[in-house]
């Protein structure tokens, strides 16, 4: 009886698909695809199998079965129809209310085959339910957007007895510590909001109390962006940043003094770490998340974005047998993933490579990385002392941040190793009088140091929608004439969560030290004197490579202007 009603509907699946406009081809494929994976829903098996696109099944099924699409970027639902559900039922359907017209509930769903979603929809709602549809991630963005994340789990934790909860919402709420580290509701909400973060590609995650609300905010390629929470959350706000601080091994009754800790979490089968750090605040501790990937995909040095000169003099610095290579730029610029990179390239079985990090961001294979702990007196100078006692072929140094480092890292070089490491200057020739400036000899910088780097970030321009435009000549001042009269902007589309731009591109400026950039460093010239000697040699600057880049629609023209100075 049971493989009579299966086979009965999956015929019945099978005319409907027809009737939208399959071929017989195309629904024996769709058929395959579903026995193939069990488990996998008749919509999800169509989108994948059946060549179109997830819209077009919609609009085309729908048509059969007598159920409209609608545009959830144009259309707004109703705010009575919002607060008809509790976020519990509507995370559980999937199922976004839409509308309330002669008390019939009106609600957008993903699938047009789901009977689960209308059917409970009605029990909870006692109201007699129809149906929209529209793409899953369209309706999932707009639960988030309008419920915000992790709603379900917010009024699991108000409705729970053990909590309580002040109406007056600048109060602080008072929780059973001892319980509160199993509170599966307190559990599901940190861990939506870290997998919600790393979804979107977020780097790091800021939790921030605010007089009248807990803001959540992720940086995404280089940008904050605010994250859609309930309203309600702020009345929570010590019980979620207590459980952040369990999670990461604090002292959750110490809340005057800043801490450090770290979180081991795993999503979608990858290990992530994350750093915490808490900073006492008006109105309550402000945490920060940094999310990083425990092991990498790490990026090949041919992928970084070099042009040709660049490449070619990086490749030539790194594979020397000594010398230093300084990658400078201000936090957030890339430099660790620059650094990984080279170290990838060079991470031979004939070469030891030993590395000094605070902290170890990325665990690459075959090579000897430290973590630095200050507490104890395990710095970085004190690392690389110990490093010349290891016999390395090639050292990495975190950060040049004092005299004492310089000099060691200078002694390293000057007795046949390879350093790697990085500076906060602006440019790659202000890396030299910030050497000079620390007390090290201009004569030692000027024999060790064989190359510096200077980058930054910028936000890639989204290759789905990205549109081309005329150049308006009043950005453009650079003293050579433009690679061509068009450049592109952004437009936004569902690719790129409606920014225009997805993932970030590196700019490069590579100052490659010759004899008479030797000469200079120990006349002590300044950094423009060296700047102009550099790009005499046909060095690129910052924003030069940023024009390249933004000729060939890698990058948009504000962008270039954002993150770059004159020069």
């Amino acid at each position: 009886m049971e493989i009579q009603k299966i086979s009965e509907a999956q015929s019945l699946a099978a005319t409907i698909l027809k009737a939208a406009g399959y071929s017989d081809e195309s629904v024996s494929r769709i058929s395959a695809g579903r026995e193939a994976n069990p488990g996998m829903s008749l919509c999800d098996a169509a989108v994948k199998f059946g060549g179109r696109k997830e819209a077009e099944f919609l609009k085309s099924v729908g048509g059969v079965l007598g159920i409209d699409t609608v545009d959830l970027e144009t259309r707004q639902p109703d705010p009575e129809a919002l607060n008809s559900l509790p976020a519990s039922t509507v995370y559980q359907y999937g199922a976004l209310p839409f509308r309330i017209e002669d008390g019939a509930l009106t609600i957008v769903i993903s699938d047009p085959f789901d009977t689960k979603a209308p059917d409970g929809i009605r029990l909870a709602s006692r109201r007699l339910v129809k149906t929209l549809l529209a793409p899953r991630e369209d309706v999932d963005n707009a639960i988030k957007k309008y419920y915000g994340v992790g709603a379900d789990a917010i009024e699991k934790m108000i409705e729970d007895g053990r909590y309580s909860v002040d109406e007056d919402i600048g109060a602080m709420t008072k929780i059973d510590v001892n319980e509160m580290g199993e509170e599966a509701s307190i559990v599901r909400f940190v861990n939506q909001i870290i997998a919600e973060a790393d979804r979107q590609g977020a780097t790091d995650i800021h939790i921030e109390p605010q007089e009248t609300e807990l803001r959540i905010r992720y940086r995404i390629d280089g940008m904050l962006h605010k994250v859609d929470v309930p309203p309600q959350l702020n009345r929570l706000k010590s019980a979620i940043i207590s459980r952040i601080k369990v999670m990461a091994n604090l002292d959750i009754a110490e809340k005057r003094l800043p801490m450090d800790g770290r979180i081991g979490i795993r999503i979608a089968g990858q290990d992530i770490d994350i750093r915490v750090s808490t900073m006492p605040a008006a109105y309550g501790e402000s945490i920060s998340l940094r999310l990083l990937a425990k092991s990498g995909n790490f990026v090949k040095m041919a992928d970084l974005g070099f042009n040709d000169r660049d490449f070619a003099v990086v490749d030539k610095i790194i594979h020397r047998p000594n010398g230093i290579f300084l990658v400078t730029g201000p936090t957030g610029s890339g430099k660790s993933t620059s650094l990984y990179s080279f170290l990838h390239e060079v991470n031979k079985i004939d070469v030891r490579i030993m590395t000094a990090e605070d902290p170890i961001e990325y665990h690459m294979a075959g090579i000897n990385q430290v973590q630095m702990q200050s507490d104890i007196g395990m710095t970085f100078a004190r690392a690389l002392r110990a490093f010349l006692r290891q016999d390395p072929d090639i050292i990495m140094v975190g950060e040049i941040r004092d005299r004492e480092t310089a000099e060691i890292a200078i002694n390293a070089s000057l007795t046949g190793h390879m350093v790697f490491s990085t500076l906060h200057t602006n440019d790659a020739a202000g890396a030299f009088p910030r050497l000079i400036d620390m007390g090290v000899e201009p004569f030692l910088i000027a024999s060790a140091v064989a190359g510096v780097m200077g980058q930054r970030l910028c936000r890639r321009l989204c290759p789905k929608c990205r549109r081309e435009v005329p150049l308006d000549m009043k950005y453009y001042t650079l003293d050579t004439p433009p690679e061509r009269d068009t450049v592109f902007e952004p437009a936004g589309c569902d690719n790129c969560s409606r920014t225009g731009y997805k993932g970030r591109r590196a700019l490069f400026e590579v100052l490659e030290v010759d004899e008479e950039i030797e000469g200079a460093i120990v006349r002590r010239e300044n950094a423009t004197q060296i700047r102009n000697l550099s790009l005499s040699k046909g060095m690129k600057t910052l924003r030069e490579d940023g024009w390249a880049k933004a000729f060939r629609g890698v990058t948009s023209v504000k962008e270039i202007m954002r993150v770059t100075e004159e020069q």
